[in-house]
């Protein structure tokens, strides 16, 4: 525990106020600018630009914490990759959800061949510790030419409709690329969707399907696991 909170050494805000800012810009789609405002409706006078460092600083290692919090997640993996637009050039982010909806992992690629899905392959087995039972993929030929040279049993299903788990994931980096006004760099993107991506995970409870009370203690669980992650 001394190791975590000497983490935050040498900050003049306490780590209750950086985990809650970082959480805040991650959580909704915010500007650096609106989580100022927000921070100093409760008095507590900060800088956009702090919050942008804050958010470089420990994004990535609230990142990691939560996902070996998480553990493996489904056996059912859904793949699909999006373009991106950085800076003119055009990128491939690469993104895996459960059959449950939660994101596995992203990756952010400036092809989508077969070294690329090998790349990803690789890059999911090693987070998650062992093959899944199935993966369902579009028709794109770099899957099915990486999948015979990785996975030695599992099927694989490219049938329409099938994979619209994780397209409809996108949908969420869309909205937060046109907030941000693109993403400026590959390293900038895969930093902010591995943690944007962890804070979903963990505090998608699916509310429609739950009473009001469970889904309470669901959300005080998640924010617990939050406090604990950050040592906020």
């Amino acid at each position: 525990m001394k190791s975590d909170c000497f983490r935050y050494s040498g900050y003049r805000f306490s780590s209750q106020i950086i985990s809650y800012a970082v959480w805040a810009y991650h959580r909704f789609c915010l500007s650096f600018r609106d989580v100022e405002d927000l921070l100093a409706e409760r008095g507590i006078i900060v800088s956009y630009e702090t919050i942008r460092q804050w958010c470089e600083k420990f994004g990535l290692d609230y990142a990691r914490r939560l996902k070996r919090r998480e553990g493996r997640l489904g056996d059912h993996w859904h793949l699909d990759e999006v373009f991106i637009r950085i800076n003119g050039q055009q990128r491939y982010l690469w993104r895996a959800v459960d059959q449950d909806g939660d994101v596995i992992d992203i990756l952010v690629q400036p092809h989508r061949d077969q070294r690329a899905a090998e790349r990803f392959f690789r890059k999911l087995l090693r987070g998650q510790g062992s093959e899944p039972l199935q993966i369902i993929t579009d028709k794109l030929r770099s899957y099915s030419a990486a999948m015979r040279s990785i996975f030695s049993n599992v099927t694989h299903r490219v049938e329409r409709y099938a994979n619209n788990r994780v397209e409809a994931s996108h949908q969420l980096t869309r909205q937060r690329e046109r907030q941000m006004r693109r993403f400026k760099s590959a390293r900038h993107a895969q930093r902010f969707l591995s943690l944007h991506d962890a804070v979903r995970n963990l505090f998608r409870v699916g509310r429609h399907l739950l009473r009001s009370s469970n889904h309470r203690l669901l959300r005080s669980r998640s924010f617990a696991v939050w406090r604990e992650v950050t040592v906020a």
